[in-house]
């Protein structure tokens, strides 16, 4: 009934693992420390269901009565006015119609195909960059390569001024999560609208009125052709930013910062192939997800088996399942669940060497492969850097609306 969700070496035995699990492997991100043996699925006091088990997660992700309910999701729902929901908000026929027209811009052939070149000629001008100046801010050069990377993807290649990436981050660093009449919560209403102003008129509007013109393949061209409004656009490129760019600028310094406190695994690292390579990345993610809740609410009682026995979630219940809990299930991982062990084996179906870092079900983030592929070639030339040192380690922080950590002033410097 199970299989492995890694594919070992080719060789007779098993490589050894070269972490030493008692050293700087462990889990750096985590706001809280789950229990090494929590209870799969259980209800509070308030009502929340808190789901921590890798099989009753996939259950209820694949299940078909639950919507979205993480993001603001249902704040956005009371929003007034008639306007395509964002595709990380729809459900159904509508949701599954949106995935299937643009998976094929995340797909891994085209990832490759399209997205590849750029992703090696970013990374070569971001590294050449970094050994002129010695020293570089990890943080804000992962965010320079996410947002060039996914603008292409989304059509964001048309901007009046250049920036784009200090306008979203300065748009996601404000306190966007802040609602009612004190001051602090109208300062914020009012910054962050002129801040999303900035975003569409020096990024968004040029790019729209270019692919009026001229189509290309791209987000915005098949949102145009789908009929959506300028504004309409404009939330699905913020949506975009959110997924694309934020989340995969800190993969890229959470895998770095394991990377270079551990040599022996930096060395595996640069010396094994591609498909190895990216199972590192992967273990990476699944021991520290970006995002790590991932929420919804049924809409049907929902059955779901924990444990060889039924257990009902009611209709209009809301669910939490805690990411980084799933993603140590060891029942599924095995041994040392909060260290990165390269070469681990899975005892699940159809599990992916990330678990549910990305999710699962039809709300499966589409562009898992292109932020592990673009993060494999930018850390295969950073980390084979000579000399290549952490400086200051990086201040770990915590976004309340995504639910994910951040990584700032991650400095790192050469001789």
């Amino acid at each position: 009934m199970t299989a492995p969700a890694t594919v070992k070496p080719a060789a007779a035995e098993a490589p050894r693992c070269p972490v030493d699990h008692t050293a700087f492997s462990r889990q750096k991100t985590a706001k809280e420390v789950e229990p090494l043996t929590p209870a799969p699925i259980e209800r509070d006091a308030a009502g929340v269901w808190h789901v921590r088990g890798y099989d009753e997660t996939q259950q209820v992700l694949r299940g078909a009565d639950t919507r979205q309910a993480g993001f603001k999701a249902e704040l956005m729902e009371k929003m007034p006015g008639e306007r395509p929901k964002p595709i990380l908000y729809q459900e159904g026929k509508a949701h599954l119609q949106q995935r299937k027209q643009t998976a094929r811009f995340f797909t891994p052939t085209a990832t490759s195909a399209n997205y590849r070149g750029l992703m090696e000629a970013l990374s070569d001008e971001l590294v050449t960059q970094f050994k002129s100046k010695r020293r570089a801010d990890l943080s804000e050069v992962s965010m320079r390569l996410a947002v060039r990377v996914a603008s292409e993807v989304v059509g964001l290649t048309n901007s009046r001024r250049p920036g784009i990436d200090r306008r979203i981050n300065a748009f996601f660093s404000g306190d966007i999560g802040v609602l009612g009449w004190s001051p602090r919560a109208i300062l914020a209403l009012v910054t962050n609208q002129v801040r999303l102003a900035a975003f569409f008129y020096f990024d968004v509007q040029p790019a729209i009125a270019a692919r009026r013109k001229q189509p290309q393949a791209d987000v915005i061209s098949h949102l145009i052709e789908q009929g959506y409004s300028d504004s309409a656009i404009l939330i699905e490129c913020v949506t975009y930013a959110a997924a694309g760019m934020v989340t995969t600028r800190e993969f890229i310094s959470v895998c770095a910062w394991h990377f270079l406190e551990q040599p022996e695994l930096r060395a595996r690292y640069l010396a094994a192939g591609e498909a190895e390579r990216h199972l590192m990345l992967s273990e990476m993610l699944r021991l520290e997800p970006v995002v790590a809740h991932i929420y919804r609410r049924t809409e049907a009682d929902l059955e779901v088996e924990s444990g060889g026995q039924p257990v009902t979630i009611p209709a209009g219940d809301l669910i939490d399942m805690h990411v980084y809990a799933v993603n140590a299930d060891e029942r599924v991982v095995g041994a040392e669940p909060l260290a990165i062990c390269p070469g681990r084996e899975l005892n699940a179906d159809r599990a992916t060497a990330a678990l549910m870092s990305f999710g699962d079900g039809h709300h499966r983030c589409p562009g898992a492969y292109i932020a592990i592929q673009e993060t494999d070639i930018f850390l295969k030339r950073l980390l084979a850097l000579d000399g290549l040192r952490i400086e200051r380690a990086p201040t770990v922080t915590w976004n309340e609306i995504s639910k994910s950590y951040e990584l700032r002033q991650f400095i790192l410097a050469l001789p």
